[in-house]
């Protein structure tokens, strides 16, 4: 994920929103996977970066990225 991509994670069971890079949250917390996935990817279509969904905070493996960054489509 470059700076500016956004975030879907988990912390003790409630989910958020974040800009990679910045420590704190983008809005209010979820208690509900579906509701910031949701929110999540609509932040990251107005600002036209990728979107990640990671069952836990952290670096993980499980992590899913939705939506294709511009700068990935370039040359397509």
């Amino acid at each position: 994920m470059a700076a500016g991509d956004i975030e879907t994670f988990q912390r003790d069971g409630i989910w958020f929103n974040r800009i990679e890079g910045e420590a704190r949250t983008l809005g209010t917390s979820f208690t509900s996977k579906a509701e910031a996935v949701k929110v999540g990817r609509g932040a990251a279509a107005a600002r036209q970066v990728q979107h990640t969904v990671r069952t836990e905070e952290g670096p993980s493996e499980d992590a899913n990225v939705y939506d294709r960054h511009p700068r990935e489509l370039m040359g397509e």
